[in-house]
């Protein structure tokens, strides 16, 4: 999953109240706005032991996905902001703060309806 710098700069203006979500996006372009390398490269940094599968941010995501489908959050990373679905990962504590911004940028780019959807199901 790659991001371009436009969109890092957006992300930088939407989050420049969160420290630890700058640090993320200045990780992401830093590896070339490939936001999967960036997050494992977080989870180290963080002293997380990431395997280096592709499918590892997606793993996390979805451990967060009850907290970045939440109607808020779903509702605003619907309109392509990713303020508050990084706000309530950061409050959920679910992951460490910094490993929040590329979660969200995950549910964003990957569809937030399409990730959110098994949460719709009935048992």
């Amino acid at each position: 999953m790659i991001i371009t710098s436009q969109e890092i700069a957006q992300f930088r203006s939407q989050l420049a109240d969160y420290t630890e979500a700058l640090k993320a996006l200045d990780i992401i372009e830093d590896c070339e706005g490939d936001v999967e390398d960036a997050a494992i490269s977080m989870a180290i940094q963080v002293g997380q032991e990431p395997n280096t599968s592709d499918n590892w941010l997606s793993s996390l995501a979805k451990r967060c996905r009850v907290i970045a489908c939440e109607q808020d959050a779903k509702e605003e990373l619907a309109k392509g902001q990713l303020k508050v679905a990084v706000e309530s990962l950061i409050e959920a504590k679910l992951c460490p703060e910094i490993l929040a911004t590329p979660v969200a940028i995950y549910v964003l780019k990957t569809g937030v309806n399409f990730f959110c959807e098994p949460l719709e199901y009935k048992i």
